[in-house]
């Protein structure tokens, strides 16, 4: 956890004042770069509890190429309610809970100018799988064409996918960095995302490479970054992955049933826990901060 909280720093003493969209300001630094070899550890933050339980809904949610923000609710997670409740989106939501074209819409629905319907991601695994050493495995979630189809235009942007050595690595480019509140989670979605998508091709995940572009913390999360900076971080935690999964089609059919139980009333929290969990994670106790809308 080096890696962030040295860019986490660098923000605060040399990052430059911005205005920013949210009207709160930003201190930004532009294009950092964390490197993570997921055979040492999984890149959980320490120096505050990460919610790991809503960083696997969330993931589940893009890889079923969901836009409906009432199926987290189902499980408990409320982080995209100020996106898809935002005033400014609600005359062009499609329907209440609705956060748009986002992630998992243009993941698994690309909408192509002949008006094909591409999977960009399930596309990118045959290739993995069949031409591995190609530099067309990446997945594209900023599509230009349909930035006012959705309550929040992609922060992370696209990643592509690197084989060597019976190894496969995961970069991932994020225009929009909130070092606080987003990257955290954003560190621990996209390793939990390569080890899936290593268990499906049968290769060992091997790096998580996390490019930041503009990388800011908010004017009200400087309390936050500082305090996070006082605490020593612990030795990361290991990630376990329940061994039936075996991929990305399993991971879905599992969410939804995982959604359906939690809607008949059944705890969400432990179903999660089926699916991913962190072994031997230590952390240092939450530390608050709003979101920027």
């Amino acid at each position: 956890m080096r890696q962030y909280l040295d860019i986490l720093r660098k923000a605060l003493e040399e990052g430059d004042d911005r205005a920013d969209r949210t009207g709160i300001g930003t201190r930004a630094v532009f294009g950092e770069m964390m490197r993570f070899d997921l055979s040492s550890g999984f890149p959980a933050v320490t120096t505050k509890r990460l919610a790991f339980r809503s960083v696997v809904a969330e993931l589940l949610w893009f890889l079923a190429g969901s836009s409906d923000v009432n199926d987290l609710h189902a499980l408990g997670v409320h982080i995209w309610d100020g996106n898809a409740f935002a005033d400014y989106w609600q005359p062009r939501a499609r329907f209440s809970g609705d956060a748009g074209r986002n992630y998992g819409q243009q993941w698994r629905d690309w909408i192509a100018p002949d008006g094909r319907h591409i999977d960009q991601l399930r596309d990118t695994i045959r290739q993995i799988r069949e031409q591995p050493a190609s530099r067309r495995m990446l997945v594209v979630a900023w599509n230009p064409g349909e930035l006012e189809q959705t309550s929040l235009p992609a922060c992370h942007a696209l990643f592509q996918f690197f084989v060597a050595g019976g190894k496969v690595s995961l970069m991932m480019y994020q225009r929009s960095c909130d070092l606080v509140l987003g990257v955290p989670f954003n560190m621990a979605e996209y390793a939990l995302l390569l080890h899936l998508v290593a268990r499906e091709v049968e290769l060992e995940p091997h790096e998580f490479v996390h490019v930041l572009a503009d990388a800011h913390v908010y004017r009200d999360h400087e309390d936050a970054a500082r305090e996070q900076l006082e605490r020593e971080p612990y030795p990361a935690p290991a990630l376990w992955l329940d061994p039936e999964l075996r991929g990305v089609d399993d991971a879905v059919a599992r969410y939804r049933e995982i959604v359906a139980r939690a809607k008949r009333g059944e705890a969400p929290g432990p179903l999660l826990d089926g699916f991913a969990k962190l072994l031997n994670y230590q952390y240092h106790p939450p530390i608050k901060a709003k979101m920027a809308v």
